[in-house]
């Protein structure tokens, strides 16, 4: 038994990385239950993206001008790269709120006092988010090929698609798990993920094309990194975009979509990481 009891003791320490992911994955596949024994968070989740399709296909398309028609086939294709990017830039709202939640009911101090590392309450609640992003666009792309969406491409660039929209929403995320933690009521943290949200998706090319827009407006729109990842889906899935742009990210929207990505993961995870820890001090 002393033998069991000195290997234990001179056992060397759990690698740090393993470690980390090991605890998102928990808390992660936590989160994932929670969300299967409440499915109302899913199906309202999915009413509002449905909703934006058939209103703005039906009620809009026969009144946009894309590429110098106004038919409505033409638009549908046109916005749906916009709807899908709208859609998982929207969860940052839900996962700001979760997180504001588990702070308001005590759950993260609970979390503090387990042997885990620090960050991985906040990577393993926004995995969980990224699944039911993932569900949503499986839902919401059935959904736009009913109303007559379809792609021009080959499957791995219609997958690399999704796969920015995926990194896009993981990383606003981030955003909304850093305001969950800077707030102290889930409704705040509802409204602090919205808020923003409305100007950075309806000021750029998702909707309309940006080169109607006023000249200091469309520079704001062609350099939003929103804008970026609706237009290097409109390439990938070979649906009409916009008018061409000197804009660098609208010249390279894939690489650009990649790179405001994977900034703002590194900056907000950062940022929140720090938050989390400061708010256990």
């Amino acid at each position: 038994m002393s033998a069991v009891k000195d290997a234990v003791a001179i056992a060397p320490p759990t690698n740090p990385v393993v470690q980390s992911v090991r605890d998102s994955l928990v808390v992660a596949r936590r989160n994932l239950i929670r969300m299967s024994r409440i499915p109302e968070m899913i199906i309202f989740g999915l009413f509002q993206p449905i909703m934006f399709v058939v209103l703005f296909s039906y009620v809009f398309g026969g009144s946009m001008d894309i590429g110098g028609t106004t038919d409505p086939a033409v638009y549908r294709e046109f916005l749906m790269a916009g709807i899908f990017a709208q859609t998982v830039t929207f969860a940052t709202a839900g996962a700001g709120a979760g997180i504001a939640d588990d702070m308001h009911k005590g759950l993260i101090d609970r979390f503090r006092s387990l042997p885990m590392a620090r960050g991985a309450v906040l990577t393993g609640r926004t995995l969980a988010d990224l699944v039911q992003t993932a569900l949503t666009l499986f839902v919401l792309a059935i959904v736009a090929l009913l109303v007559g969406w379809r792609t021009h491409t080959s499957l791995g660039e219609v997958l690399g698609a999704f796969g920015l929209l995926l990194l896009l929403g993981y990383a606003f995320t981030w955003v909304g798990a850093l305001i969950g933690l800077s707030v102290r009521t889930p409704e705040a943290a509802t409204s602090g993920g919205l808020v923003w949200l409305f100007p950075v998706t309806f000021v750029s090319n998702a909707f309309v094309d940006s080169s109607r827009m006023t000249p200091w407006l469309q520079h704001v729109a062609d350099w939003n990194p929103f804008s970026a990842t609706v237009q290097a889906c409109r390439e990938l899935f070979g649906n009409p975009g916009v008018s061409p742009s000197d804009a660098w990210p609208m010249q390279h929207p894939v690489w650009a979509s990649l790179i405001w990505s994977v900034l703002i993961i590194v900056v907000f995870r950062t940022l929140a990481v720090r938050k989390y820890r400061s708010a256990g001090g």
